[in-house]
This record gives C-alpha cells, sequence and structure tokens, in this order.
C-alpha cells in the first residue's frame, strides 16, 4: 500500500527511471497511473453473498469513546497490551473493525501501541476509509513496478548482489563504549573481514521467513522453523546489548500467520462478474471482504496485468484469509490445510456461484501460500524490544527493516523499510541527512475533524 505521505519512499523512487515511460521517473509513473485509475471500492463488504451498506462504521459511543483513548494514550502507558485490553468486545463486530483489521492485517491481540501508531500515521484517510480511496497503486506488482528497477539501477551503478548467501553470524569487536562488526560469518563457512571503513547492514528477522508454497491438490506444508534472519538475531541479541528483543516477535506462529493464495485465469469470465457484481472495473476497486466468512476472507481483483512478462489472455488476482486456522463455512476445514481448489470451492460459496459460474474455474491455477511470521511484527511489546536503527557505540554497522525502531512511524509500510535504511545510512556515513519527518497530519485540526465526523456517522 502506498498514500501521499510516503515521503521517503517517494523520494527514493524519484531518484530511479521507470523502465516503461522514457524520462520518467518511478515515482511519476506511480502517481501518472494512479491519475488514471482511480481507486473508489463500491463493495468492500459482502455478508450472505450480498453487498452491505458500509457507509455506516457501526461505531456506537462507547467504541468512539474507547478509540479516542486509545488515541491520547501514551505509547509508554500501552507497553504489553494488545488491542483487546483497550476494547470491548461489540467493538470486534463493528464494520469500522472489520475493515480496518483486514485491510492492515490487525488481530485483537496485536499491539495497541501499533494500532494508536496507525490511526495517528493514517488518519487522514479515515473518511474515505469505505471506499478505500487515498490508498495508491503501482502499475504492476510491486516486484516488477518497484524492486527490479531498483536492482537493475544498483547494478548499473556497480553494486554486486550475491544471492543465496546466508549469514550465520557476526563478530563485534567492543572497545569500551564502541563497537564495529570485525567479520561475517555465511552457511558456506567462509569468513569475510569487515574494515573500519566498511559498513554493514543488518536486517533482522523477516515477516516472509519460513514461507511455503501449496497448489491446487495440496496445501502449503507447516514449517514453523525460525530461518536465518530470526537465527541470526537471536544469536546477537544473546551476545550483544541494544539488540532488542526478537522472542517478542517470533515465539507465536499460532498468532502471527495467515494464508494468501494467488488465482490465475485463462479466461475474463470471472473479472466481468466481479465487475458487474461490485460496479467497480477491474483496478478501481480494492479488497472485498467477506465478512461472515470463517476465514475471514478477502479478495482483490487487481489491474491488468499484474506482472510484467503475464501471458496475454491471462487474468490474475489476490486473496487472503486473515483467520486462516478457523474452519471455513462450505469446507469445512481451516484455510491453512486447504489445496486451491478448496480455497475456489470456498470463494465459489461465499459468492453463491452456480455450477454454470463455477466452470470459471476449471483450468484456474491457485498457488496458496502460508507465512507464518507475516504479522509478527504486530505482537505486543515493551520499549527496547526493537533495537534503535545504531545501537549503541555502533561504529560501522546499523540495523534496518520492520523489527528496529522508527518513532512515530507503521510498521507493515514499504516506507518504514525505507525510513529505516536513510536513518542508517544518514547515522552511519553522514553523506545525507536524516529521512524526512513523519507527517504529522494527526496535529491538522481539518483532517481531525473530519475524522471525527465520520466516526460519529454524519
Amino acid at each position: 500500500m502506498f498514500e501521499e505521505h510516503f515521503v521517503c519512499t517517494f523520494d527514493l523512487l524519484q531518484s530511479i527511471s521507470s523502465p516503461d515511460t522514457a524520462h520518467r521517473s518511478l515515482k511519476d509513473d506511480i502517481l501518472a497511473f494512479n491519475g488514471d485509475v482511480r481507486v473508489s471500492s463500491k463493495c468492500r463488504l459482502l455478508r450472505n453473498g450480498k453487498k452491505v451498506d458500509f457507509s455506516n462504521l457501526g461505531l456506537g459511543p462507547r467504541q468512539i469513546f474507547d478509540l479516542n483513548r486509545l488515541f491520547l494514550h501514551t505509547e509508554r502507558s500501552l507497553q504489553d497490551h494488545s488491542i483487546e485490553n483497550c476494547f470491548e468486545d461489540a467493538f470486534f463486530k463493528t464494520n469500522f473493525w472489520l475493515m480496518w483489521s483486514t485491510m492492515f492485517s490487525f488481530q485483537p491481540w496485536h499491539s495497541a501501541i501499533e494500532m494508536r501508531r496507525y490511526l495517528k500515521r493514517f488518519i487522514h484517510l479515515l473518511p474515505g476509509v469505505e471506499r478505500i480511496e487515498g490508498i495508491l497503486r503501482t502499475r504492476y506488482n510491486q516486484y516488477d513496478s518497484i524492486i527490479a528497477p531498483i536492482q537493475q539501477w544498483l547494478a548499473g551503478h556497480g553494486v554486486h548482489f550475491e544471492t543465496q548467501a546466508q549469514v550465520t553470524d557476526v563478530e563485534i569487536v567492543e572497545a569500551g563504549q564502541s563497537r564495529r562488526v570485525s567479520k561475517l560469518f555465511f552457511e558456506d563457512n567462509r569468513i569475510i573481514s569487515v574494515a573500519r571503513s566498511d559498513r554493514v547492514y543488518l536486517t533482522l528477522g523477516s515477516m516472509t521467513d519460513a514461507s511455503t508454497l501449496g497448489s491446487n491438490t495440496s496445501p502449503p506444508r507447516r514449517n514453523d522453523t525460525e530461518g536465518g534472519a530470526w537465527q541470526l538475531w537471536r544469536r546477537l541479541a544473546a551476545r550483544y546489548s541494544g539488540f532488542g528483543n526478537p522472542e517478542r516477535f517470533c515465539g507465536a506462529a499460532e498468532k502471527t500467520s495467515w494464508v494468501s493464495f494467488t488465482v490465475t485465469l485463462d479466461k475474463p469470465d470471472f473479472f466481468r462478474f466481479i465487475e458487474r457484481f461490485t460496479g467497480n472495473v477491474t483496478g478501481t476497486g480494492g479488497l472485498v471482504t467477506f465478512a461472515d466468512s470463517g476465514w475471514l476472507m478477502s479478495i482483490v481483483m487487481f489491474h491488468q496485468p499484474h506482472f510484467r512478462d503475464q501471458d496475454p489472455g491471462s487474468y490474475v488476482f489476490w486473496g487472503y484469509g486473515l483467520r486462516s486456522d478457523r474452519t471455513g463455512d462450505f469446507v469445512k476445514k481451516p484455510l491453512e490445510d486447504c489445496t486451491g481448489n478448496e480455497i475456489i470451492d470456498e470463494l465459489a460459496g461465499q459468492l453463491r456461484l452456480g455450477e454454470v459460474e463455477r466452470a470459471w474455474f476449471r483450468r484456474a491455477k491457485v498457488i496458496p501460500c502460508r507465512m507464518p511470521y507475516i504479522t509478527s511484527q504486530f505482537m505486543p511489546r515493551r520499549f527496547g524490544d526493537r533495537p534503535r536503527v545504531r545501537p549503541s557505540g555502533a561504529e560501522n554497522f546499523a540495523v534496518m527493516g520492520q523489527y528496529c525502531e522508527m518513532p512515530r512511524d507503521a510498521v507493515f509500510t514499504v516506507e518504514y523499510s525505507v525510513r529505516s535504511a536513510m536513518a542508517a545510512v544518514h547515522e552511519t556515513t553522514g553523506l545525507r541527512g536524516p529521512p524526512p519527518a513523519v507527517a504529522r497530519t494527526d496535529r491538522d485540526p481539518v483532517v481531525l475533524a473530519r475524522a471525527a465526523r465520520k466516526l460519529l456517522g454524519v
């Protein structure tokens, strides 16, 4: 997801040329695409196979009071608190929670600190939350639209990429109050010496670690074993101060996992049906959530083609189940145990499709993906559980990614990753200034007034 206040991301993308249009940056390409394909969902929630009037957020006086109370709390007072500690059960049955949680992937047991940050960080989007207005899209999937062009640009400037090279340990030499990385140890038994003039940037933990894929006929296998990113963080945290507490985030896969699925079709029939059903031309809607689904299933019909090298005549959409552990309504098993064909059966049931319509999926290719740590960054935490970008005394190294501490910004966004990388480069080299400040729309009286009217339904 993008929105206009992703200042660090747009700063980066402004310097990278678009592979699609000469003399246009990636930033300009994203803005131009969103000018051509404007998003305003006409079908955000479904119940019993029918569109729901989702203009009413369903919040009563108590729920509004609790939201305001959370907004006004300090982060220090919310340490170790979960979202469900801050709200009564009725809150989790409102349209607001259904749309908010499926949009951002929050669960009731996730961190109240992170919920508060999201409320403050994205309060300017609240008036259009049910229409998903203000969210920007990329022309293709984000790998093709962002990662591949950046990698190509870097390679053109002499950067050497070495993949399949897992760092298993890092030696840090301490001298008084100073610390520096002196060696990197690799899985293939290589050891690389690090000079004082070198810089090392560590990504600790991984949201997509241990992900597994299924197929039409097989579910994703269960593999919650922590991979190299978590193992490295554990080793560093056990030996050196200032590296946070990985246990807070990676110790409960049953609370941090969900299953997504990608469906490729060879005919447009289903896409045309969804266009008629929702009232949105493909690419102009957003998440469509089945509110009474046991899996809390959502789907998104992307602008086509979704992949740069997508076969002509093929159509790709994506979906996920926020509660992959629960039993489906039409397929009586948890989503995480389902094959691709079973996921299609559940989707067809939720849409109340007949046998003729189900034939649209006869040659569908469905790839389920189970991600055991996909919301691990949301788990309740205390100050110090996430390391600072530059741990105390660090001379030639820094930490970046979704598990370091970036005040005020919201994790599970590309902006958080870019901001932490900018901060890491600034802290260790001084070659550029600090990242731009997080936009404080939560201090704008006009934004606050609009948000209040939305919450109150006036």
